[in-house]
């Protein structure tokens, strides 16, 4: 059971519940970033983000930076393509739209290869896109936030790899790093990135990246200067080398509280494998899609294959808005987001399920909120 004050069980798809000890962290006393105890927390935490994103090579190198996963489009745009670099952007909700105005504003040239709303784009669609022209980059939203669409980043990396080899492979894990598969070496990506405040479990507040060497090399090998001062890897390349080798180093202040929050979580998501934390997720993904199809709603995104496991967009059933529905979850003590894909953003709600309230069982967030979900619906005049 946790310690902590009553409220009510925050389940959108991010930020998330925290554990106990997580939040217990953040109230570590005031230190220097620099000193001894700090650095060597940093350098663990570092070491530790090897193992979250499975990958052991050298070359690669994980970042914890102070600010949200949106940074992270930064880092990649100011770093990796330059002026008039072509990128390509699959599409899966809103989260696409985003991330090739950030490649816009950095002079990158994007284009969008788009699905229907609650779909993806096809391996041969994408596989033509390749085809056309010579892309610097291409960025796959993992999990769309906005639709809950679940990308194979396996597959498509496979697919790039075949076709354009030169292509630096960049996922978009906001919503999927902890708990959606995702395997660094093993499908060759270039660069995920992700934020504290979803699976991970962490208070909001640290953009986190994992970097190949070859993503690395690409970098080193510009011809203009990377066009952000503070998203530069010029700048924090040498910083999280030096503390992964627990040597205190400084670019900008992190927030020690945080990477201490951080290490706690890390800690406990890796004293389990990986594997068990996938399938943990896809078990409690069914459990709730299974209770959904049940009560005669559907989802978003409406293909299985297409589903993520650490969310479920659910479409409102006819009559029910989400002003009357939110509410009345939020009277039994369940928070549930609302849509944001501009397109149906009216028509559907948003179940976050991730993190520990999956992981730790006795907590029964989850069948409080299926519970709390059927009762609010029929209150709001749908028989369920």
């Amino acid at each position: 059971m946790s310690s902590q004050a009553a409220h009510p069980i925050l389940l959108i798809p991010g930020p998330i519940e925290f554990d106990d000890g997580v939040l217990l962290s953040m109230a570590h006393p005031s230190e220097s970033h620099v000193g001894a105890a700090f650095v060597n927390i940093f350098g663990e935490t570092l070491s530790m983000l090897r193992k979250l994103f499975l990958s052991s090579d050298p070359t690669a190198q994980p970042f914890a930076v102070s600010g949200s996963g949106t940074l992270g489009w930064d880092f990649v745009a100011a770093n990796l393509v330059e002026r008039g670099d072509d990128v390509l952007v699959l599409h899966t909700g809103y989260f696409g739209d985003s991330f090739a105005t950030c490649f816009s504003t950095y002079g990158a040239l994007p284009t969008q290869l788009k699905a229907p709303v609650g779909s993806r784009p096809s391996l041969s669609a994408i596989e033509s896109a390749l085809e056309k022209k010579p892309y610097k980059a291409i960025t796959i939203t993992h999990t769309d936030t906005s639709t809950g669409v679940l990308s194979d980043v396996k597959a498509i990396a496979e697919l790039v790899h075949r076709v354009s080899p030169n292509t630096l492979i960049v996922v978009d894990g906001v919503c999927s790093v902890g708990c959606e598969e995702i395997r660094f070496d093993d499908w060759g990506i270039d660069v995920v990135l992700t934020a504290s405040q979803k699976a991970i479990g962490v208070p909001a507040g640290l953009c986190i990246l994992m970097v190949s060497g070859r993503a690395i090399a690409r970098f080193n090998a510009r011809t203009t200067p990377p066009s952000s001062y503070f998203a530069s890897f010029a700048n924090w390349l040498p910083v999280m080398r030096n503390y992964e080798a627990k040597k205190p180093s400084y670019f900008a202040t992190p927030s020690p509280q945080l990477i201490r929050a951080l290490h706690t979580s890390l800690t406990q998501i890796l004293s389990s494998t990986m594997e068990e934390q996938f399938a943990r997720h896809k078990e409690v993904s069914a459990l709730v899609k299974k209770a959904v199809s049940e009560m005669g709603l559907k989802q978003v995104a409406e293909a299985p294959e297409c589903q993520a496991n650490g969310m479920t967009a659910i479409y409102l059933p006819e009559g029910v808005g989400a002003p009357d529905l939110l509410p009345k979850l939020l009277a039994k003590g369940v928070i549930f987001a609302g849509g944001l894909h501009k397109e149906i953003a009216t028509k559907y709600f948003r179940f976050g399920h991730m993190g520990v309230s999956v992981t730790n069982g006795d907590l029964g967030h989850i069948q409080k909120a299926l519970e709390a979900m059927k009762e609010s619906l029929n209150e709001a005049g749908y028989s369920c």
